[in-house]
């Protein structure tokens, strides 16, 4: 009956000891322990932690004759169990001296006693780390079983140093039982705890990578195309019904851009921003969470609104300007949960990332449309001279042909107009060099060949436009024209596996890599040949010396033009 109620007591005490580690269980120090402790830092917080246990089981203990029944063991235990054999025996170690100095006549034989523990536990992980069995470490009833085979050790621990030994075998006779089952129970309860909070940390890191990759595939590419309402309107949406919270705005530096949800009826896209919390966000560009308890939240724009807490967040442009912001909102009856206001602030930096990327690339688009225009400045005015020139020869002997050189020249002129930087077919492309080939042929007569390769399979191929005028104009201006003899271009397109390969070809082999007279154009059509569709997509030259030079042009194949 007296061990009956000695177990009953301990359990007690151990209740305690359990609910203060359940306690502690909810702070961000339990976070190291839920997994195996490898780094300094997780070994030092994990022997801080087991040996503030050790010492509280030596506390909740209760005194019998000349001794302490307890619980020290736990701490002991899962100290080596989860920090290796350094650290539980630095655990045991700490745990048995805070013991010894508390005397007795088991001061000395509890002292050994805990610092084996710690090591039989250290032991267990070695064994187990080894065999690459981290499932066994986490288990409670690994926990248990170790710390049950832990204090049968310290009752024989105290039978072989504790004297008197009739004293010593009275007392174990008294604690055996009671101690192992407490331990024994308590480790496992302990372990059980770790094992709650690693599999609720686990749900919520799911749900938060779960809903991050919905938002970010969802919201992909919106904000691109524009910074604007009509766009932000788009990603609201999305986070409203993703993050299931009551309401969703943003903003740019002056006006709401985009509100739904609960109070759209008064929070409406244009109006000047009247939020003091979106003013602090913007101007501090700090997060700002008005709880509606602790920092009191009332919405400025109607009395009765039911909106009662926010989340301002910055959203950030080039060089981290602060250009407007995301908020969110919940109503009088909800809370906002620690994933959502986690999840808004990395929400808040990927819109960020998409908003700068759309500015760069509309930035790049409007570098390229005008070096595109500057090569129709370069090519126009030197093409329209010559070509006027070859009319005025032509009208004088052959009206008919000077009337076809005519619409040859209006072709090309409305072409270059009307799609400098359209994506257009190969068939397109074709008809535009056509037009100036055919006003070249007039101006250099027998003295230029040109010859098309082309197959109508391929005609619905698309590529940039205005890609083989200046690779044409270029093989004429610095090659073709410089020669004594004729000249041939020839121009053929043909299918490589999923590539359609597009040549250029002259017969005079006067190609310079380093020539500044054909750099703008070539490398121009390389640009943007890659930035439509990879690197692995060009242009490249290939020159054999007064016999040809080869400009070849890699596209990807599409099953239109098969």
């Amino acid at each position: 009956m007296y061990e009956f109620n000695l177990v009953l007591l301990l359990l007690q005490q151990m209740c305690v000891f359990l609910v203060i580690a359940w306690l502690m269980s909810k702070t961000r120090l339990f976070i190291p322990l839920m997994q195996v402790s490898v780094r300094l830092p997780h070994k030092l917080l994990c022997y801080i932690t087991f040996s503030v246990f050790c010492i509280m089981g030596t506390y909740f203990g209760l005194h019998i004759e000349d001794s302490i029944a307890n619980t020290r063991a736990i701490g002991a235990v899962m100290g080596g169990l989860l920090g290796g054999p350094v650290v539980g025996g630095l655990v045991g170690l700490t745990g048995g001296l805070h013991r010894y100095s508390m005397g007795g006549m088991t001061a000395l034989s509890c002292m050994v006693s805990t610092i084996t523990e710690g090591l039989l536990g250290g032991l267990l992980h070695s064994i187990l780390i080894r065999r690459g069995r981290i499932d066994k470490l986490f288990n409670p009833l690994t926990a248990g079983a170790i710390t049950f085979v832990a204090e049968v050790v310290q009752m024989l621990i105290i039978l072989l140093i504790a004297r008197p030994f009739q004293d010593a075998l009275h007392l174990v006779g008294s604690i055996a039982a009671p101690m192992v089952v407490t331990n024994t129970l308590g480790a496992a309860m302990f372990m059980r705890i770790l094992l709650d909070k690693r599999a609720m940390f686990e749900k919520y890191t799911s749900a938060f990578s779960a809903t991050a990759l919905k938002v970010a595939a969802s919201t992909e590419g919106i904000l691109r195309q524009g910074f604007n309402e009509e766009n932000s309107m788009k990603v609201a949406q999305v986070l409203y019904k993703e993050l299931d919270i009551s309401a969703v705005a943003i903003t740019d530096r002056e006006k709401l851009l985009a509100f739904t949800g609960i109070g759209d009826d008064h929070h409406l896209p244009g109006k000047p921003i009247s939020s003091s919390y979106t003013w602090r966000a913007i101007e501090g560009g700090e997060v700002v969470y008005a709880d509606g308890n602790e920092v009191p939240y009332r919405c400025s724009l109607h009395p009765n609104c039911k909106l009662a807490s926010t989340l301002v967040i910055p959203l950030r442009g080039e060089n981290q300007r602060v250009i407007g912001t995301i908020k969110l909102y919940e109503a009088r009856n909800r809370l906002f949960s620690s994933i959502n206001r986690t999840l808004g602030e990395g929400i808040a930096q990927l819109l960020s990332a998409q908003i700068l990327a759309g500015k760069y690339e509309r930035q790049e688009a409007l570098l390229a449309q005008s070096e595109i225009k500057l090569l129709h400045a370069q090519v126009n005015p030197h093409f329209l001279f010559n070509a006027l020139n070859t009319l005025k020869a032509v009208i004088r002997h052959d009206g008919d042909r000077a009337g076809q050189l005519v619409q040859y020249l209006s072709t090309f002129f409305r072409k270059n107009l009307k799609r400098p930087s359209e994506i257009v077919t190969l068939d397109n492309e074709i008809e535009h060099i056509n037009a100036y080939l055919q006003i070249e042929l007039a101006r250099f007569q027998s003295q230029l060949r040109v010859e098309m390769q082309v197959p109508e399979a391929l005609a619905h191929q698309h590529l940039p436009a205005f890609t083989l005028q200046p690779i044409v104009e270029n093989a004429i201006k610095h090659g073709t024209s410089q020669l004594l003899g004729s000249g041939a271009i020839t121009i053929r397109a043909r299918s490589e596996g999923q590539h359609v390969i597009v040549e250029v070809e002259d017969n005079a082999g006067l190609y310079q890599p380093k020539s500044s007279g054909n750099g703008l154009g070539m490398s121009l059509v390389d640009k943007r040949l890659r930035a439509r569709f990879g690197d692995g997509y060009g242009l490249t030259v290939s020159c054999e010396p007064d016999c040809f030079t080869r400009v070849t042009l890699r596209l990807p194949m599409e099953e239109t033009a098969c």
